[in-house]
């Protein structure tokens, strides 16, 4: 037993020596090393490191859930509630509403600012086309984080012949202001569409449809909103929710889409809260509804929350199909939610729904051409 206990000491006698001494910067390494006790190894080699990249991991999983500490939710809105039936005229269906029939109905402009979505945009038109005077669409040579991109809509313009008389389009230029938080671009494209609004010849007490090509408000709501006297000068559009296809029914809390009664010199284009007015049940709201993989790409590199991509293998095309046919997110975050109990109660994938009743008219006329956009039928291509 002193032979071992001597061994021991004059180990640490060596290591002593050589410690004190001018030597190697991987000599001192071993020395420290040497005189650290196990569990504070443990500490500095596995636990602190193993913190750092979930952090890094996961950072911004935990500031979601924390959200409910550093974020109050926003005013409640002020629901307005929605009676309609096709057998119901209009002059009842403005009373039930609490306001009055029109002798004659208002002029109604459709504005979107366009990126790719032509299947979205073409379910849109069809829609509210026998309500619209004028349809307005914006196009750039680049997205709003400044990826160059070709003109998709003039491509594609003999797939909207119908709108054609009623069609006021124009480009602008975009990629000037590369490397300038997106949302700057986003606003800079929308005065733009301001300026085309005023040439697509809109007047005071005009109707203004303002939302993103995937919001779409159903034709029943804008030609009752065009008959009738009485509603709030600018009113939210509650919008049934869905994410990848009309499979996947998100919490209906989708409400950025709003119509405004113009008035020159007031009304900006815009997609933020602009009133605390919502009409109930207003149409549909389909995002990430694409056909191709490769679209899907595109979108998540191109909008204006690109920042969501942390990781190269969010962008891998198996695990896009993967996660559109579980219902998944695509940035892998937790439900952008106000309160504990939402957060909670809204993790994991989307629940599948069966249901393809009271969906857009167009879509539902025209099953072969957009079947992937109803329950069933989530693969996509190049998936």
């Amino acid at each position: 037993m002193a032979d071992v206990y001597s061994t021991y000491k004059k180990r640490d006698d060596i290591c002593d020596d050589v410690c004190g001494q001018e030597v190697s910067r991987m000599s001192r390494i071993r020395c420290m090393i040497q005189s650290l006790d196990f569990r504070t190894i443990i500490i500095l080699f596995v636990i602190i490191p193993t913190v750092f990249m979930s952090i890094y991991c996961h950072g911004q999983k935990v500031t979601y859930f924390l959200r409910p500490i550093w974020q109050s939710p926003p005013k409640p809105f002020i629901p307005i509630p929605h009676y309609y039936n096709e057998n119901v005229s209009m002059s009842t269906l403005c009373k039930l509403h609490g306001w009055t029939v029109r002798e004659y109905p208002r002029r109604v402009f459709d504005a979107v600012l366009f990126n790719n979505e032509i299947d979205m945009l073409t379910i849109r038109w069809k829609e509210l086309y026998p309500y619209i005077t004028q349809f307005v669409l914006l196009e750039s040579n680049s997205t709003f984080t400044s990826i160059p991109k070709p003109h998709f809509f003039a491509i594609n313009q003999h797939r909207f012949e119908f709108v054609k008389p009623r069609l006021t389009y124009a480009t602008i230029p975009g990629g000037s202001r590369k490397g300038i938080n997106p949302f700057y671009e986003e606003a800079y494209q929308r005065v733009a569409v301001d300026r085309l609004l005023r040439i697509a010849g809109i007047e005071d007490d005009d109707l203004l449809i303002m939302s993103d090509v995937d919001e779409i408000p159903s034709a029943h709501t804008i030609n009752l909103l065009r008959w009738c006297d009485g509603p709030p000068q600018i009113m939210h559009l509650h919008l049934k929710n869905f994410l990848y296809s009309f499979e996947f029914n998100v919490e209906h809390k989708s409400w950025r889409a709003s119509v405004h009664r113009y008035e020159k010199g007031k009304t900006r284009y815009a997609h933020y809260r602009q009133t605390d007015y919502l009409f109930a049940d207003s149409g549909w709201h389909c995002s990430f509804c694409f056909r191709k993989i490769s679209d899907f790409v595109f979108k998540m590199k191109a909008y204006s929350h690109s920042d969501r991509i942390r990781f190269a293998h969010h962008l891998d095309p198996k695990r896009i199909q993967k996660v559109i046919c579980n219902g998944d997110d695509l940035y892998d975050m937790l439900p952008e939610e106000f309160t504990f109990k939402e957060i909670i109660g809204n993790m994991g994938p989307i629940p599948h729904s069966y249901s393809a009743v009271n969906l857009p008219s167009y879509l539902l006329n025209n099953v072969e051409e957009f079947k992937y956009l109803l329950p069933g039928n989530c693969v996509r291509e190049g998936g």
